[in-house]
């Protein structure tokens, strides 16, 4: 708006010189990712959590990503001594504490566990394909950027819908804190707008309108 306020006024000649030939224009540093609709949060929820059409790794990759806002990284690297049976829960990434696994999340990972305990493999991480089984690495970035194709959606979409939400229901600190991530990090998602059921819910209620 600028530059073209200046374009205009030196065309007309109320000024000799354009003062913002020179400048360059920042891009917006905020979010501006794919996040899913809820509807479709629910489709895949049902896909990975209840369904059997998708493979193992599809589904932890995505339920993982979807509930807990796990990256593509921090699933590749778990490990099956990262999993607490008794307590139920998944030491992910560089998080400070464990991650409390809901039990659709818990069978989705029995379900993982299950399919690498087929493959008789020695490799310690819970993912294990073909190419890693005779191996101990954990499975490919490729393997890993593809494994949601059917999809039609990448895993960082996913995760980055739960952080959003994280960020804007919960606030910066606290999902910095829970995912282990510095605060500027996750202020990336913070949004610059407030839906407006979450906002009417939020509102005190009229005066003379309370139930007596």
């Amino acid at each position: 708006m600028l530059r073209q306020f200046f374009r205009f006024a030196r065309s007309s000649k109320a000024v000799l010189a354009d003062p913002t030939r020179d400048l360059a224009a920042r891009e917006s540093r905020g979010f501006t990712g794919q996040t899913l609709p809820l509807d479709r949060q629910r489709e895949l929820f049902r896909r990975w959590a209840t369904g059997s059409e998708a493979h193992p790794h599809e589904a932890l990759l995505g339920i993982l990503a979807l509930l807990h806002g796990a990256s593509s990284h921090e699933v590749r690297h778990l490990r099956a001594d990262d999993i607490d049976e008794t307590a139920r829960t998944a030491r992910l990434g560089s998080r400070p504490r464990p991650v409390p696994l809901d039990p659709a999340s818990w069978r989705v990972l029995q379900r993982c566990l299950a399919h690498r305990q087929a493959q008789h493999t020695g490799n310690p991480h819970v993912m294990v394909t073909k190419g890693t089984k005779a191996g101990r690495s954990p499975a490919s970035t490729a393997y890993m950027s593809h494994l949601l194709d059917r999809c039609g959606i990448p895993p960082r979409s996913v995760r980055c819908t739960r952080l959003a939400d994280l960020v804007n229901t919960t606030g910066p600190k606290l999902a910095a804190a829970a995912f282990g991530m510095r605060p500027e990090g996750v202020m990336f998602y913070l949004a610059d707008h407030v839906d407006e059921p979450r906002l009417a819910a939020a509102r005190p209620a009229r005066a003379g309108t309370d139930d007596a």
